[in-house]
């Protein structure tokens, strides 16, 4: 029989998941999920020990240094179970099951998730973290493997018949009926609710953590749009400011941090999520776009610098994260003890440092999981610039020049530290939204280098995860695979409405209704409304999943209402329009009772409510069109869509919105066809009176 060291590298090796590679030198016997893991459980009468997470979690590397590296546990694992591990962002089918059975099980949920279940699937136990050794009240993996290898073999019908327990309660979760019609109420107690829940001090939402959740503030802002609320406003423009000053911000590389560990956005888990980065530009190019305000600007372009500089497939595809841990500490890359400040700094930009950044001589971090200092400090911004300019008694743009000579003498510093590891791997949805983050700034900023990677990531995507009209899930070292889920297709359909908006190519309009055809045929549910996590011809785990609730990101349900609705007004389809209606009625009960958790479905039905503008801009070139496009593109206009129709664009735009047919340029100029809530106004055909109607008509607060 082999020892346990023989059987180095296990199965994980020829995966080609950066998490799942991280665990093939375990001495734990790991399986990939497929066939071959279950047959095995099988013919051995054993569970299945499952355990999904993902690269760039902190507390999974915790688990794995203390449990699954250590032979003694590992041989316990073998003995007792089959054992199989998961990337969730490679299979968030499987991660989204088995989540929903821990938190009904246990209360709570996260990640690394460890679920013991029969070889046919079914869990009968559920937990995340846990330790090598029991402590405080929980046990450890040295005891509770012997209690549950006892329990298999003893009371093995108990088991049994808890695990039938749990599947049939999560099939009936899924029966969820239609449920009556929305009002524009739900808008109102989607706000209130918000505005109970928020830090008046801090900003953002709850207690620690604190996790930025874009889509809430995306929401806030519609709201504001809609009502005038300067109640809504402030909580975005307060938490966007507290976000950016805050060490959840890399004062020194850019990008966002996963959350904050504490309330202040100070402290930061410091894993660095491309769908953050998108979602959060997207955030700041709409306050941006509503105030104006130079330092939302700002941030947009240095968040983008960081994805494009670090982030970036050279062939244009976007990398999904950035680990929290550097030679086995949590944030030891983003650290700055205060002798190395001195070291770098002269005495006068130590002085300085110490005023912005809140550097203090015993440190301002504390570890997650204690209240001891060690000298390390977290960059963070005391206060906005224009106030640290007055303190310092200077001029906003020598406090900016200063600022920055300082921060790219730390920048270049800190290169020579061990870097985080990189996951390399390319995520349809998640580079879907960085196409629409991309393409929405470049729109906004009138920068069409921003405009361009859009296009080149757009490029990526259906060179090498397209056939024939659908989508691949992930693209790692030349090989694309997985069959793709509904929020593939749901985000990457939004970077093409966007990325139409910004680049005005009828092809991304083109590619967006023929990826939506594909997910009317084979996620919705036409008989209670919405839409499948997965498709009808592929594996469904335990149960065939609908994912109604914005997580860390909105859900595949509420940006296809987004979609449709959007793709609806472009080009006419009305039935994509009902289809979103159908989604709205089956969710209104949900919605109506925790619309706090339904924001980005909300941003839809706030479309759906309007009112709404369709805006065709017929010119003989690009050229004639382009003081119009840009005075529309610089705009918040949340609920208008561009069409821009000129002699090379014309016959496929008509082809794709036949309604645009008879709009042409009148005399040989650029024409602006506006039409609102389904009635057309006359043609305009100069900017001023064109900014005038957009401005003044009720679409533009």
């Amino acid at each position: 029989m082999n020892t346990i060291e023989e059987k180095f590298p296990n199965r994980l090796i020829h995966e080609k998941s950066p998490y799942l590679r991280q665990h093939a030198n375990n001495p734990v016997d790991w399986y990939p999920w497929g066939e071959e893991a279950f047959e095995e459980a099988r013919r051995k009468n054993k569970p299945i020990f499952l355990s999904i997470g993902y690269s760039t979690c902190h507390w999974c590397h915790v688990m794995e240094r203390e449990s699954f590296e250590d032979p003694l546990v590992a041989r316990l694992l073998n003995d007792a179970f089959v054992c199989v591990k998961v990337d969730r962002e490679e299979r968030p089918d499987i991660d989204a099951v088995y989540m929903s059975v821990c938190q009904m099980l246990s209360g709570s949920g996260g990640w690394p998730l460890t679920i013991i279940m029969t070889a046919d699937k079914k869990p009968f136990f559920a937990a995340t973290y846990i330790p090598k050794e029991s402590r405080f009240g929980r046990p450890g993996l040295l005891d509770l493997i012997p209690r549950i290898q006892a329990l298999w073999q003893n009371q093995r019908q108990e088991l049994l018949k808890g695990a039938e327990e749990v599947t049939r309660y999560l099939q009936q979760m899924q029966q969820v009926p239609a449920s009556g019609a929305l009002s524009e109420d739900v808008l109102d107690q989607a706000f209130g609710t918000l505005a109970r829940d928020y830090d008046n001090e801090h900003g953002g939402f709850g207690r620690a953590p604190k996790f930025p959740t874009p889509h809430n503030l995306v929401f806030l802002l519609r709201y504001f749009h809609r009502t005038g609320d300067p109640i809504a406003l402030n909580m975005v423009t307060h938490t966007l400011d507290r976000m950016r000053m805050g060490g959840i911000f890399d004062q020194v590389g850019f990008g966002f941090h996963r959350y904050s560990t504490d309330s202040r956005w100070l402290l930061p888990h410091f894993e660095k999520m491309l769908y953050d980065q998108a979602l959060l530009t997207l955030t700041y190019v709409d306050a941006f776009q509503v105030t104006g305000r130079q330092g939302f600007r700002q941030t947009v372009q240095e968040v983008l610098a960081y994805v494009l500089g670090n982030m970036q497939h050279p062939q244009g595809g976007f990398y999904s994260a950035e680990d929290a841990d550097s030679e086995g500490e949590e944030g030891k890359f983003y650290l700055w003890p205060v002798d190395e400040l001195k070291n770098l700094l002269t005495d006068e930009e130590f002085r300085f440092v110490g005023i912005v950044f809140g550097v203090q001589e015993e440190g301002n971090f504390i570890p997650e999981a204690g209240t001891q200092r060690y000298g390390e400090n977290i960059l963070h911004l005391r206060d906005l610039p224009e106030q640290l300019s007055r303190e310092l008694g200077i001029s906003e743009e020598a406090f900016s020049r200063r600022l920055e000579a300082i921060r790219l003498k730390l920048y270049r510093a800190r290169q020579s530290r061990t870097a985080p590891q990189k996951d390399d791997k390319i995520l349809t949805d998640w580079n879907g939204l960085m196409i629409a983050a991309l393409a929405r700034a470049g729109r906004a900023l009138q920068n069409p280098e921003y405009v361009a990677a859009a296009h080149k990531a757009a490029t990526f995507l259906f060179r090498h995860v397209y056939r024939e009209g659908r989508l691949l899930h992930r693209y790692r070292e030349g090989q694309a695979a997985i069959p793709a889920y509904l929020d593939d297709y749901a985000c990457l359909i939004w970077g093409l409405v966007e990325l139409y908006e910004a680049a005005l190519d009828p092809f991304y309009l083109e590619k967006a209704l023929e990826l939506t055809d594909t997910v009317l045929g084979r996620f919705l549910d036409a008989e209670r409304g919405g839409f499948f996590f997965t498709a009808s011809d592929e594996e469904a785990v335990l149960i065939r999943k609908k994912e109604f609730q914005d997580g860390a990101i909105p859900s595949g349900n509420s940006v296809m209402a987004y979609n449709l609705l959007r793709l609806a007004r472009m080009t006419g389809k009305a039935h994509l329009e009902e289809t979103a209606h159908n989604l709205f009625r089956a969710l209104a009960g949900q919605v109506q009772r925790y619309p706090q958790v339904f924001t980005f479905l909300l941003c839809a039905y706030d479309f759906a409510l309007g009112p709404t503008a369709e805006l065709v801009i017929a010119a003989p070139d690009d050229a004639s069109a382009r003081p119009m496009i840009q005075a529309v593109q610089e705009r918040y206009l949340p609920r208008m869509v561009l069409l821009v129709k000129t002699a090379e664009t014309a016959p496929a735009l008509n082809a794709l919105a036949p309604f645009t047919q008879s709009m042409a340029p009148l005399k040989g100029q650029a024409t602006a066809y506006l039409c609102r809530n389904f009635t057309c106004e006359a043609p305009i055909t100069d900017e001023a009176s064109l900014v005038t109607k957009i401005t003044h008509s009720g679409t533009q607060q």
